[in-house]
């Protein structure tokens, strides 16, 4: 299963992260050596929230991820939260039973 991890950000966010950027990177990087993350980053024009894709059997990876992340802790995300994705296409979709 798949679920995503959305953050929303605060307005100047770009400006404000370079602090804890290299924190929040190698909080991504753990996540990714343990198999959890399968997609991570920032949306774009404008730059008003991120997206992580998580894989496994449950959210609480993601959730955990988030309560930990040196971005959430220092206040630069307001809100974040977890949503299953039930994916049916493309590369590693987990295809529903039919």
């Amino acid at each position: 299963m798949h679920y995503l991890l959305f953050y929303d950000v605060v307005d100047d966010f770009a400006a404000r992260r370079a602090p804890y950027r290299r924190e929040h990177l190698a909080h991504v990087a753990e996540a990714l050596e343990r198999g959890e993350i399968a997609l991570a980053g920032a949306l774009a024009d404008p730059t008003d929230g991120a997206v992580i894709v998580f894989r496994g059997p449950s959210p609480e990876p993601a959730e955990t991820f988030a309560k930990s992340d040196p971005y959430v802790a220092n206040g630069l995300v307001t809100a974040w939260r977890v949503r299953k994705w039930a994916t049916v296409a493309g590369d590693g979709a987990i295809m529903p039973s039919l």
